[in-house]
């Protein structure tokens, strides 16, 4: 164990992949240090060292916080930090950003990646040469390192020397290790979403779910009314088919536009969600409710309705989500209690829209697959308008009652426009 984890980082590719990202940011500090250098330069040469020393980092770190404001420079450090230090490193550090915060830590990363990478990127190229040194001195007495030399002990004596420079270097893999797991540990903080873009990103998340709970319930409202529609004709058309050729010939006209309405629908959602303009926008209101009835009839269960009031006078919103109710409506009945007389009653008020329906329980065996989402949609479009829905059994009757404010509508019709 002890072994392993002595020469454990010497095998291991994400140590020279680390490496390689540590001499890119000694590399990058070529310029600031010549740049830094010449100014202090400019300056005056008669301060003390320790001084140039440091105007010469204050310099180095000012314009190297100055460039990491700029947009470019962070989606290169950070696609750089994901290639060689691998997915610890969020993805959006990859990204541009505009806050001022987000700004500020991405310069501090930039800081602290040319800064080690400076340090780690001379250690890397003095220590090597030294070692090759190193090795020669039991055999010449004497240490050379460029053009300098000084004495050192021979043969046995001075074994030690090469055994040193030996875990120097091995000291030097461990140490770009540690500076390689210690930027992956600071990625996610300087490098990752700020509070705010966490925030704008459960926003975005959260309007996504929306829009795509949306498109189910258009989905399970237009095409699965046409499809129970469809399957009722159907069947009534094959029962009569030799017996009465006029009603068959009404019903399969009744399928083919039951059919293309869904069609349609189905067109809109799909283009949607490739996000895409779709070809074709249905926008199904209220005014187009008595085709609605008409189809419901033709598949044998006898609608009896009443309208009070102007409908044409409805916000957009409401009138849609108004008939998709009475759409969802119809299918459960047709699903859930067969053909049995539904009444439909709408009362267009001052500030309201009642929309009341209601049919017997007789028949309905509950043994028809699929469903359960039904009630919820409705549920879901009432409460988008603000309005209020009760549905259940009611003296032998299956009783709906949708109540939605006309004002209310108004203001929300962007949230349920098409």
């Amino acid at each position: 164990m002890g072994v392993r984890a002595v020469l454990g980082p010497v095998g291991r590719e994400t140590t020279y992949r680390r490496w390689v990202y540590l001499i890119i940011g000694g590399a990058l500090l070529v310029p600031y240090v010549f740049l830094a250098s010449t100014l202090v330069s400019v300056a005056g040469d008669r301060m003390p060292i320790g001084l140039i020393v440091a105007l010469i980092l204050l310099v180095m770190v000012a314009a190297i916080v100055v460039m990491s404001f700029i947009p470019a420079v962070r989606v290169i450090e950070g696609t750089a930090a994901r290639e060689l230090l691998g997915d610890a490193v969020p993805e959006h550090a990859t990204r541009r950003v505009t806050s001022w915060p987000a700004r500020w830590r991405t310069a501090a990363w930039a800081v602290l990646h040319l800064l080690v990478g400076g340090v780690v990127s001379g250690i890397t190229l003095a220590l090597p040469p030294a070692v090759v040194s190193s090795l020669a001195v039991p055999f010449t007495g004497s240490f050379y390192l460029g053009q300098a030399s000084a004495p050192m002990p021979k043969g046995w004596a001075g074994a030690w020397i090469p055994a040193l420079g030996v875990l120097g270097l091995l000291l030097l893999v461990h140490i770009v290790s540690w500076c390689g797991a210690l930027f992956i540990r600071l990625a996610p903080v300087l490098l990752g979403p700020t509070p705010d873009d966490e925030l704008a990103a459960l926003r975005k998340r959260a309007e996504h779910l929306a829009e795509r709970n949306r498109l189910a319930r258009e989905l399970h409202d237009s095409v699965g009314h046409a499809l129970s529609i469809v399957t009722v004709q159907a069947a009534a058309a094959r029962r009569v088919l030799a017996a009465d050729p006029a009603f068959v010939d009404k019903a399969l006209g009744a399928i083919e536009e039951s059919a293309r309405s869904a069609l349609e629908d189905l067109d809109h959602v799909l283009g949607l969600l490739r996000e895409d303009r779709a070809p074709t926008v249905p926008q199904w209101t209220l005014d187009d409710l008595p085709g609605l009835l008409d189809r419901t009839r033709i598949a044998g269960v006898a609608v009896e309705s009443t309208v009070d009031g102007e409908v044409a006078r409805l916000p957009a919103a409401v009138s849609r989500e108004a008939y998709r109710i009475v759409q969802e409506c119809l299918t459960n009945v047709l699903r859930h209690a067969g053909k049995v007389p539904v009444t439909v009653r709408l009362a267009v008020r001052e500030a309201e829209l009642a929309l009341d329906m209601e049919n017997p329980l007789e028949g309905a065996d509950g043994s028809r697959p699929g469903g359960g989402r039904g009630l919820a949609g409705m549920r879901e479009r009432v409460t988008v308008l603000r309005g209020q829905m009760s549905a259940g059994a009611q003296g032998g009757r299956w009783v709906v009652a949708v109540r939605i404010p006309l004002r209310s509508g108004m203001r929300d019709e962007e949230l349920v426009a098409e």
